[in-house]
């Protein structure tokens, strides 16, 4: 079976991450997507972070109905901060009759070559690019890419959980049932 892997902190899940998984399922031949949840970003404080469990239950809400798409906390077992290089290597090993594309914005793209085992990365797997405002897409690390024009929304993790703290409403930035438990258990209001 071949299947992307979303990853990321999903600091919440928010309608922009859905929107992509499900552009990239319609546009690509990948049979499924995964989303690993990370619990620990190496480019991310821990302190900026809702609980991992938290964060998984929230996508969980979002995904639910959707045979398409699988949940994952793998990384919860392995060592942090999470690296993807190491997470990779896991799941080849635990399933390898599957194979594993990567999905990522031109964002992260651009950052790729910071990342631990690059190099290996670049070499063993492709990548699915989806398009990000104000990040343009150049290859220079010779990358097994598809690009992927996705539909640009300018939604964040980061404006969601501003706007919380503001007092702001964050309704349809969010999908229905990921807003009830967001505010019923007061996340990101400190």
């Amino acid at each position: 079976m071949k299947i992307g892997l979303y990853f990321g902190s999903f600091n919440p899940v928010h309608i922009g991450h859905l929107i992509i998984v499900n552009h990239i399922l319609n546009e690509t031949d990948l049979q499924k997507v995964w989303f690993i949840v990370s619990p620990q970003n190496p480019f991310k404080t821990e302190s900026s972070l809702l609980n991992e469990y938290h964060r998984f239950h929230l996508l969980k809400l979002a995904t639910e109905e959707d045979t398409r798409v699988k949940v994952s906390d793998i990384e919860f077992h392995l060592p942090r901060p999470s690296f993807t290089s190491t997470t990779l290597t896991y799941l080849q090993e635990k399933y390898p009759s599957h194979g594993f594309v990567i999905i990522m914005g031109s964002d992260s793209f651009q950052n790729l070559n910071k990342w631990k085992n690059w190099e290996t990365i670049i070499a063993n797997y492709e990548i699915i690019v989806y398009s990000r405002p104000g990040f343009s897409i150049d290859n220079k690390i010779k990358a097994k890419l598809t690009i992927l024009n996705s539909p640009q929304l300018e939604i964040s993790s980061t404006q969601i959980r501003n706007n919380i703290k503001k007092g702001k409403s964050v309704r349809y930035l969010v999908p229905d049932k990921v807003f009830e438990e967001i505010t019923k258990g007061n996340y990101y209001k400190k």
